[in-house]
């Protein structure tokens, strides 16, 4: 019987396209009417760019996307914490991708459509609620004329992301998504690409930073390419934000007097928010991990399991593996409750404490031990911490993410097929 999948995002659109590459017949329903490329700028590490590799998406990620050569953390004062190599200038097999969100998700449609045919993609279909027992699982879909459709199953597969619909029905009396303090502008500018020309630089402190990153190649007349840009300050948590939305559009006046003089000879960081053509708010939220992703026939992946705050650009990796992963779960034990235990088993604990530690601010951390030591202000950072220390701090991240370069690189296909 077919699976079905409620949200059509990164994660919903992979799932669809490893069950058809394992012949097992799926349906997504998206309850947005018409899909767009929304979003701005995130990257896809080497451990997610290798499954969409395997799913045939090499030539396609090279078009749209960049590959990323260096990540940087800076101080405020504009000199080097910490750089360093990325994707294959790293050793990995695969690159690390910087690449627009909304395009990203469109490539992955557009293959679902093509590999799978239009019926493949239910739009205007919003979840309600679920019914399983020992033999299928019953959906229950809202149309966009007011219908209720019954939907039967193997397996029902929630990808519907932060607010989570079948995360809710799951999990009643889960409190909603937790803010801690920070709020997030983002925006798209057109400049010149600093550093290596596809670096991910980070500039600031742990309560105030500023991070940009290009998201195209550059104009080869003009030089210039699309800088995805992201500041970031913290509130007291007892402010009212608000809902968590990406599409809150404000003006650059709410944010820019605190960013007004962080200007260097190699970044005008007040120029590239003025160059935005529209900024996003977003209070930066997660939720609590849970103690299980399944309930019978049901299972959540990417965001509807394990939203996490985004200090180390694996939320939309995280969740191609999520999807990955399960469907070497269902080459191994059949499309059944089986399967689904084995994919949230093997993967919950370590998934779980990767939010902790990105809650506790991931590979950026190390900003607060300079905050601590020096204040943020210094000439050497090896006057401040030993490279050492920091090189361990890094390499733990790596391996809690899923993406340390040995490991990843002598790691088996996830699927063999």
């Amino acid at each position: 019987m077919t699976v079905i999948v409620a949200g059509g995002g990164i994660a919903g659109m992979a799932m669809a396209l490893t069950c058809h590459q394992l012949d097992i017949p799926v349906v997504v329903h998206e309850s947005v009417a018409r899909l767009e490329p929304l979003g701005v700028g995130i990257n896809l590490q080497p451990n997610a760019v290798r499954e969409l590799y395997d799913l045939g998406l090499q030539e396609a990620l090279e078009e749209i996307g960049v590959q990323a050569k260096e990540w940087a953390l800076v101080g405020r004062n504009g000199n080097d914490v910490w750089a360093e190599p990325r994707g294959r200038d790293a050793g990995y097999r695969w690159p690390q991708y910087s690449i627009h969100r909304g395009k990203l998700q469109m490539l992955l449609y557009d293959e679902v459509i093509n590999r799978l045919g239009p019926s493949s993609v239910i739009t205007g279909s919003r979840f309600l609620r679920y019914d399983s027992n020992k033999d299928l699982v019953t959906a229950y879909f809202l149309n966009e004329v007011g219908e209720i459709k019954e939907v039967q199953g193997s397996v029902l597969i929630g990808a519907d992301g932060l607010h989570s619909a079948v995360r809710s029905q799951m999990h009643p009396n889960e409190e909603g998504p937790i803010w801690g303090g920070a709020v997030m502008w983002r925006g798209t500018s057109q400049a010149k690409p600093i550093r290596t020309g596809a670096s991910f630089v980070l500039v600031g402190k742990l309560e105030q930073r500023f991070v940009c990153y290009p998201i195209s190649k550059p104009d080869p007349d003009t030089g210039l390419a699309t800088i995805n840009w992201i500041a970031e300050l913290t509130y007291d948590t007892e402010e009212d934000w608000g809902n968590s939305d990406w599409n809150t559009k404000v003006h650059i006046d709410k944010f820019l007097n605190s960013f007004e003089d962080w200007s260097f000879d190699w970044l005008d960081i007040p120029s590239l928010i003025k160059g935005a053509s529209a900024v996003f708010e977003y209070p930066m939220v997660d939720r609590n991990p849970l103690e299980n992703w399944v309930d019978g026939r049901c299972v959540v992946i990417g965001d509807a399991a394990h939203p996490m705050y985004p200090v180390g650009s694996n939320g939309a990796s995280q969740a191609i593996i999520d999807a990955r992963l399960l469907g070497a779960a269902f080459l191994q034990h059949g499309v059944q409750p089986t399967s689904l235990l084995a994919y949230q088993n093997t993967t919950i604990e370590s998934i779980n404490q990767l939010v902790l530690r990105n809650r506790g601010a991931g590979p950026i951390g190390i900003l607060g031990l300079v905050e601590e030591r020096c204040g943020g202000i210094f000439e050497n950072i090896e006057d401040i911490i030993p490279r050492e220390e920091i090189e361990d701090y890094m390499s733990k991240y790596k391996a809690a993410a899923g993406f340390a370069i040995d490991a990843l690189n002598a790691a088996p296909p996830t699927i063999a097929t």
